[in-house]
Order: structure tokens, then sequence, then C-alpha cells
């Protein structure tokens, strides 16, 4: 098995905003990618993702080893893996799409390549069905956008080969990457089902009509988001009881979120809630375009990563 932080040689399955966004990262640590996308126009597309994100990437110190020309372009998703020693799949979630792209690159994969899928909304299980041998195949999630936000969810199961979990893990945290193992496949995973379950109470508030939806996302972004930037919400409950910690937490407000989850909302987002909510964004963002609050959010995303300085946690030799 590679040594995860001595891989140098990576590719990237996919040219669309996840898969750049891994160029662009797999790049500023050093590797070479080779970007598999046969779509018209997506070399010029994933070169401009890069140069746009390399700037923010050197601001916060993850492009020092980089070199953004170390980058080629392919059309056949088979020399795109030739010699690559980690790849990272990010083709459209189309169960017969990747089922067809595992079956093309699975005879000429290095036999210790270590191949990590993207998918959100697809489950381990069913991708494996694209499969031979599955061993060396695992779910590595990202958040939008891969190049700044650190997390990745990591998840094998049985047809997994030993130790491969903790290689992917190594390789992406080498590459400045927080990682979390996904000990039981659920769709969604962990993170994705943690912000719906909060959207979920987010839409039943304006529906109800308890807040705007301008208002409602305020107090997300104003209240809790900031502390849950720095902490995870059990940690901060366990800090908001004083010295009792958790069990005094527990003991003063069980009450209180037993009757705030008996009433928290049960609903299904469906044409007129999905209306109501586009109305409400257009008030909420006014002229902004949606190209203009991402600029907006990503140099928010910036400055908080570069007060905490590198995540990087590994050292090459």
């Amino acid at each position: 098995m590679h040594d995860p932080i001595a891989i140098t040689r990576t590719a990237a399955l996919g040219g669309g905003v996840i898969g750049a966004s891994w160029t662009a990262l797999f790049l500023a640590a050093g590797k070479s990618v080779a970007v598999f996308d046969p779509a018209p126009g997506a070399e010029q597309q994933v070169r401009a993702y890069v140069e746009t994100a390399w700037p923010t990437l050197v601001e916060l110190g993850l492009a020092d080893r980089g070199n953004p020309e170390a980058v080629s372009f392919h059309d056949d998703a088979r020399a795109a893996v030739d010699g690559a020693q980690f790849v990272q799949e990010s083709v459209p979630e189309l169960l017969d799409v990747k089922h067809a792209l595992f079956a093309q690159i699975e005879t000429v994969l290095d036999a210790d390549a270590v191949v990590a899928s993207s998918a959100s909304g697809l489950t381990l299980t069913e991708m494996q069905g694209g499969w031979t041998s599955p061993s060396r195949f695992v779910l590595g999630h990202p958040f939008n956008p891969p190049h700044l936000i650190p997390l990745v969810e990591v998840l094998g199961n049985e047809h997994t080969a030993p130790g491969v979990v903790d290689a992917a893990r190594g390789f992406y945290e080498s590459v400045g990457k927080v990682t979390i193992e996904v000990q039981r496949e659920v769709p969604g995973h962990v993170a994705n089902r943690l912000q719906a379950a909060l959207w979920r109470e987010a839409i039943h508030l304006v529906n109800e009509g308890v807040a705007s939806l301008a208002d409602v996302d305020t107090a997300v972004w104003a209240g809790p988001g900031l502390r849950w930037a720095a902490m995870g919400p059990t940690t901060l409950f366990h800090l908001g009881a004083g010295e009792g910690g958790l069990a005094s937490f527990c003991q003063r407000y069980t009450a209180s979120f037993n009757r705030w989850w008996d009433d928290l909302g049960d609903l299904h987002l469906d044409d007129e809630i999905a209306a109501e909510l586009v109305r409400q964004m257009s008030d909420a963002s006014g002229e902004q375009t949606t190209a203009e609050l991402s600029v907006r959010r990503d140099a928010l995303i910036t400055a908080m990563l570069r007060s905490t300085g590198p995540l990087r946690t590994t050292e090459e030799p």
C-alpha cells in the first residue's frame, strides 16, 4: 500500500465544480493531477477554476509545495488513472454512469491505488456494484468547495480491504483536510443529514410564519453558526453548564429540549413551499447574483480558516 503522505500522482475523474476544486487542492499540495472529463470546454473550465482558487490556497498556506501547471487532461478515463496512486471520482451522481466508469478503469488501476468517490446522494454499497473487486474503493465525500471546506467523510465496509480507509484518511489529511470515519452506511452520510435536519426546521419556521427566510438565516450565522464553526453542538453544550459539564446541562435542559423536539416541524418540500422559499430568497439577496454571493461566502470562509492557521495535520518527510 502506498504511503499516503508520499503520494505524488493523483487523478480527478470529473471536472465539474467538485472535481475542479479537488484538482486545485491536490495541485496546491504538490501532487500531479490527471483530469478526466470528455465534456467540451472542460479543460478551460478547470484551468480557470484553479487560477481563481490559487491565491486563496496560497493565503491559507496550502500551496507551499504546489505547481498549478502539474495538470494534464484526458478524454479517456483509463489514460487519466494510469500510474495514479490516488483517484478522486466526482462524475455525475447517476449510478449507471459511475458503474460504467468503474468498469472502464478497474483493469488498468495501480494495484495499490485507492479510489474515492465524492458522492453525496448514492451509497457506497450501490456504487460497489460497478466493481468486480471493490476492495480499494471508498467513499470520500467532501463539502463544497472541497479546496476550502476541510471536512471529508470516509466510509468503507465489509468489502473494503484492511487499511484502505486509514490510507484514504491519511492522504486527505496530508493535503489539509479534516476527516471523519462514517462507521455505518446511511443515506446522506453524517454532515448532510445534520444540515438536512436544520434546513427542515428552518423551512418549517418560515412556512409557519414564525420568521422570514432572511431572519432564519440570520439566526443561524449570527447565532449558533459562529459557535459551530469552532466546536460541535454536544461539546458546546458540555461547556454551556460550566463546571458541571454535559451531565449538568442535561439535568437542567432535558425538559426544554424534549418540549422543543416534540414541537419541531415534520414536512416534505413540495412545489408550493419551494416557490415561497425562492421568492423570499430573491427578496433577501436583492441585486446580488449567485456568483457574487459565492465570492462573499468564500472570502468569509477564507478569513475564518486563516485565523486558525493551516489545517494540514501531517508533514511530508
